[in-house]
């Protein structure tokens, strides 16, 4: 008998065990990866199909959490990449066939300003696991491209930044003047502040 590897409550359990909790962001992200995967055609993500797939992730919330648990897909493994817009919405790639599709959460709130307040009230995980599909998402075909520096597998290359010393890999340098830097050195702008240089 053939396993249903994308059954939804398997893939629930899986993804709250993984997350450590059971929220609405679980429930979305599980029957948006469970979408996903179907419409390029995986339905073995862990096994057979697990290094054919790459998903994009566009928010570092529980959704993410569910996508990773239900795709098999990891920032570590290269196959999945998180870009933090802020959105309920992945795209998932088939590397086999090439097809690819971004499921995103329907805009039920139009331009109103939702509150964390008001979030708080109304969130009931449960109603975003038997919602219907069409109700809850948007899905369409797209195209990605994806270079050979971005896929699984080892770097192509790694060299070192000019001003800060540190190694890059992946082709995330950016040459200038006939230099070599990392990003934050040449846009001269970091996500920190050095403090107590030099201890």
């Amino acid at each position: 008998m053939d396993t249903d590897n994308l059954d939804l409550e398997i893939c629930l359990e899986e993804a709250k065990a993984f997350h450590g909790d059971f929220c609405a962001g679980i429930a979305i992200g599980t029957r948006m990866s469970i979408l996903g995967l179907k419409a390029i055609g995986i339905d073995d993500p862990k096994g057979k199909d697990r290094k054919d797939i790459i998903v994009f992730a566009e928010t570092d919330r529980c959704v993410t959490d569910a996508i990773l648990a239900t795709t098999g897909c990891h920032p570590g493994k290269r196959t999945m990449k998180i870009f933090d817009y802020g959105k309920m919405a992945a795209t998932f790639v088939n590397l086999k066939t090439g097809k690819a599709v971004r499921v995103f959460l329907k805009n039920k709130d139009g331009n109103r300003k939702v509150t964390r307040e008001e979030l708080e009230k109304s969130s009931d995980p449960n109603a975003y696991v038997t919602m219907p599909e069409e109700d809850l998402f948007n899905i369409v075909q797209v195209s990605v491209d994806l270079k050979p520096e971005d896929m699984p597998g080892k770097p192509l290359q790694i060299v070192t930044c000019s001003s800060c010393g540190e190694r890059i890999m992946d082709k995330r340098e950016v040459y200038r003047d006939g230099s070599i830097l990392c990003r934050p050195c040449a846009e001269d702008k970091r996500y920190y502040t050095l403090i107590n240089q030099g201890q």
